[in-house]
């Protein structure tokens, strides 16, 4: 059944402006909730342009009253909740703001859509929430012991749905993403290694890998993580709490990236870009998690979902996103 109204926050971010556009190509209307700290109002330029009666984009945090007030004014079927503070580092640095904006924002979001009586699909994490992990992949049952406090700020959003959605029937669904890459990352961040590969690639740059480049993570393109977004917002769910990895349970290292990166780029030179890079090694990040993998079975058996995007056809995606 498809969406009528749904607010997206972080909407003019990378994953929740594609968000947008799959909500708008099926004929929605999307409310926006973004303070445009990490978010590009360029990201929506397309929906704009094909759907700007149905768009309406609102500049506020989500920990603001007037964008809960927004939310119940809107009356939307779900509320994508995608706005976050995703700095690990700005975490460990400033834990009080990661908790303002992950927890108190989230709150500040899923008592908006209780209100307005919508459905709730939040954004997690599923590398920083396991910490170091003891089972390869990890499933939605494994331990969880973040080893920064994003990871625990993430897991506290999640306690909070699961009491949301117990005490007033509310369907509250947490999707535990893997590493999510594909166009309209941020090539500046600290977790878009694709894009910020992609972008120092294209200028000829030197890409830069920290330590040996063994560290593993489960790379998933942005295109499946939307279709995961959508199954949770549209698919018969009991009312209650439940929680789902989006990945593609396949472990990939940095250095698998740079032979994907290498693999594609006859192709990506051929529209004209620089015909070679260089790589080099650094010092390793200090307490940087070595391998990351999750297991997305329980979200396949209950929507039928699968990663479909390849490794290397996403890579050249991206890649040709930033020329």
């Amino acid at each position: 059944m498809p969406i009528k109204k749904a607010v997206v926050t972080g909407g003019a971010g990378f994953i929740g402006s594609h968000v947008c556009d799959a909500v708008l190509a099926a004929g929605g209307e999307v409310l926006v909730i973004d303070n445009l700290s990490t978010g590009r109002m360029e990201n929506l330029d397309d929906a704009r342009s094909k759907w700007s009666s149905k768009l309406l984009v609102l500049e506020l945090s989500i920990a603001d009253q007037q964008a809960a007030e927004a939310v119940c004014d809107f009356k939307p079927e779900v509320v994508f909740h995608l706005a976050a503070q995703m700095n690990v580092r700005r975490s460990v640095e400033a834990p009080v703001f990661d908790t303002h904006e992950n927890v108190v924002g989230t709150v500040n979001m899923v008592e908006a859509a209780r209100c307005a009586g919508s459905r709730f699909v939040f954004s997690s994490t599923g590398g920083a929430i396991y910490g170091e992990q003891d089972l390869f992949p990890a499933d939605e049952t494994h331990a969880i012991r973040p080893k920064c406090p994003y990871g625990v700020s993430k897991r506290a959003a999640e306690l909070y749905l699961e009491y949301y959605g117990r005490e007033y029937a509310m369907v509250c669904t947490a999707l535990r993403f893997g590493n999510v890459y594909g166009p309209r990352q941020n090539p500046f961040g600290e977790a878009g290694v694709v894009a910020i590969f992609a972008k120092k690639a294209l200028r000829g740059e030197i890409l830069r890998i920290n330590g040996d480049g063994k560290q593993t993570r489960d790379f998933v393109h942005v295109q499946d993580v939307v279709r995961a977004c959508m199954a949770a917002a549209v698919e018969r769910q009991d009312a209650g709490f439940d929680v789902f990895n989006v990945g593609t349970g396949r472990e990939c290292s940095v250095n698998d990236i740079v032979a994907g990166f290498r693999a594609v780029w006859p192709q990506v030179a051929a529209e004209g870009a620089v015909q070679s890079f260089a790589v080099e090694h650094g010092p390793a990040l200090a307490g940087e998690q070595m391998r990351s993998v999750i297991d997305a079975a329980k979200l396949s058996k209950r929507f039928g979902w699968q990663a479909r995007v390849r490794l290397e056809e996403g890579l050249l995606q991206t890649i040709l996103s930033f020329r």
